[in-house]
């Protein structure tokens, strides 16, 4: 099996997963609503606090959907609890990083602060 695809995806606290006919997925949760229709050729099921995803052959395609089908849901999962953030990691020497406000100020290879002072 595949690794990825055979984790289990925990549900957190108030997310709550309806399957369909046809693996029709649809989760909720405190951040919104998310659906989506599966390859038939996998077998998902919700186990008390966990979904559980089985593949029904070993052929390739079959193998590959296994763990993006995990991906996938397990993304839903996050996005309708916890939602989207990107974070920033500036690393090197010569960079300077400054937020004013809603702003974000790079300064990226020989820069100029304001003042004309090189830092």
């Amino acid at each position: 099996m595949s690794r990825i695809g055979r984790q289990p995806i925990v549900l957190p606290a108030g997310v709550t997963v309806t399957i369909g006919e046809g693996n029709a997925v649809t989760v909720k949760g405190p951040k919104g609503e998310l659906s989506e229709t599966f390859a038939t050729c996998l077998e998902i099921k919700q186990e008390g606090a966990e979904v559980v995803i089985t593949r029904n052959s070993d052929e390739k395609e079959v193998r590959a959907l296994h763990g993006l089908t995990r991906a996938l849901l397990n993304n839903m999962v996050v996005g309708v609890s916890e939602g989207y953030s990107k974070k920033l990691e500036v690393v090197g020497v010569g960079y300077k990083v400054a937020k004013s406000g809603n702003k974000l100020q790079l300064f990226v290879g020989y820069s100029l602060m304001p003042g004309g002072v090189p830092q």
